[in-house]
């Protein structure tokens, strides 16, 4: 057994410097994780901003701190938070087997990489540079900071684009590919014979999520002879009001249902139910409503620009096309069986033990620390 400290301040996606204020934080993907270490044997703790707190007091399966950001003009938190208590807190406890820091473009995985790099590995997921200041902290970052001060640091990247991004600045990049995992004990998954005539989405309802195609492309495929089919849009945002007006224009009553903000327990069956996940976003990283499909047995229909997709492709787990439509759908329900065949055999390599496991085979194969896990 081994006593893992994960830092992720970035609890989940702002869009704005306004971090909206959540009930609880065991839906995110950070807190899965923890669990998967957890259940793997192993002690944890996790550190956070203090600016994700969630509104209640809640009670966690393991230890959560949560540290203070400063100097918020500079140091976003929302996007590029500044904890000055980490410093202090890295070097009084260190009982720590091992250290997983998220992001290399970020002020604490720095503070680890300078006081003990020997035990830590940082989980990176982005594979270009932050949009921040016309990219130019980025691009200083990475060259300067990362590429010259956090080179004995090992990274673990979350996905193939990650990996190819940081190799052009750090030395010790694993071949071990991370993705975000999920609980698989609340996945449950719905074979092919299952699947009702409806294709879910799964995202905040935004300019750069593309629902509007997605609507677009459901309303021809119901007009080439699949008037029986609906989708359920599961989702807020602030363009909610103009996509029920296309949805009103394009389709029949009760053809698009929007769902509103649900919890997992209430949408994974609904996923699960559905053909395919539909994703058609312009700008994302790796996204957990597609880990979240994959586990509940549903194929994803999607554009090449989530990380996730070059696994979609690779294990046909659905189809990756940047300008899919109606036809697309209906190659989709085609293939169904084939594609929700490949994902519950795929389904155990997303669970969050599975890739707890990842990370302790990755430490043990770089020795960054002197313990045995």
């Amino acid at each position: 057994m081994s006593h893992v400290l994960i830092i992720n301040p970035i609890l989940y996606t702002s869009e704005t410097d306004c971090i909206p204020q959540v009930q609880s934080i065991k839906d995110t993907m950070i807190y899965t994780l923890c669990l998967g270490f957890q259940r793997a044997g192993h002690q944890v703790t996790l550190i956070a901003a203090e600016d994700y707190r969630p509104v209640e007091k809640e009670e966690y399966a393991f230890p959560v701190v949560w540290m203070r950001t400063v100097w918020h003009g500079i140091f976003k938190p929302r996007c590029f938070p500044y904890m000055p208590g980490l410093r202090s807190y890295l070097r009084k406890h260190g009982e720590y087997d091992c250290i997983i820091s998220s992001e290399v473009f970020a002020t604490w995985s720095y503070t680890v990489a300078r006081i003990c790099p020997e035990k830590s590995v940082v989980w990176h997921e982005l594979a270009k540079h932050n949009n921040m200041m016309h990219r130019i902290p980025s691009r200083i970052w990475y060259r300067f900071v990362a590429g010259l001060l956090m080179r004995r640091i090992t990274v673990v990247p979350r996905s193939e684009a990650a990996a190819g991004f940081i190799r052009q600045f750090l030395p010790e990049v694993s071949d071990t590919v991370i993705d975000h995992g999920v609980n698989i004990e609340k996945m449950v998954p719905a074979g092919a014979d299952e699947k009702k005539n409806q294709f879910a989405v799964v995202s905040q309802l935004i300019g750069r999520k593309r629902i509007d195609r997605i609507i677009a492309s459901f309303a021809a495929f119901r007009d080439h002879g699949h008037g029986d089919y609906r989708l359920l849009i599961i989702g807020v945002g602030e363009q909610e009001e103009e996509l029920r007006k296309q949805a009103e224009l394009l389709c029949p009553e009760e053809a698009v249902v929007f769902c509103g903000r649900l919890t997992h327990e209430q949408l994974l069956p609904l996923v699960a139910q559905s053909k395919a996940l539909l994703v058609a976003t312009e700008k994302d990283n790796n996204m957990v409503s597609v880990v979240e499909s994959i586990a509940v047995g549903t194929p994803v229909l999607t554009t090449s620009v989530p990380y996730n997709s070059y696994y979609i492709r690779r294990e046909n787990l659905g189809i990756v096309q940047d300008d899919w439509n109606e036809d697309t759908l209906e190659q989709i329900c085609d293939n169904n069986k084939m594609y929700t065949a490949n994902c519950m055999l795929y389904r155990e390599k997303l669970s969050n033990v599975y890739c707890a496991g990842k990370f302790i085979s990755v430490m043990q194969q770089t020795a960054v620390s002197g313990h045995q896990f």
